[in-house]
């Protein structure tokens, strides 16, 4: 599988993302999280990042996205750019 579709919210601190993934376990919803927390560019679009290609990303988001389970919130995984919190909804 070389290309998936996923969605993150970025943020600063791992509190911050580990409040969001507590609010998402109670059942608020991702898009709503991410337009109104995300730092990312993505935020607009609730968080969804599209169609990425194998290492398009920063590794630590390429692993998570390609390996780790589906329909899933994974996280708070550090990169260069802060706190991510990632949902892979297809791999193909």
């Amino acid at each position: 599988m070389n290309t998936a579709m996923a969605r993150h919210i970025l943020v600063a601190t791992e509190a911050e993302a580990l409040d969001i993934k507590r609010r998402l376990s109670k059942g608020q919803a991702f898009d709503v999280l991410a337009r109104k927390y995300s730092t990312c560019p993505s935020a607009k679009k609730g968080g969804d990042l599209g169609e990425v290609h194998r290492r398009q990303m920063v590794p630590s988001i390429d692993k998570v996205i390609f390996n780790n389970a589906l329909r899933q919130t994974h996280g708070p995984i550090k990169s260069k750019f802060g706190y991510h919190l990632v949902q892979v909804y297809f791999r193909g």
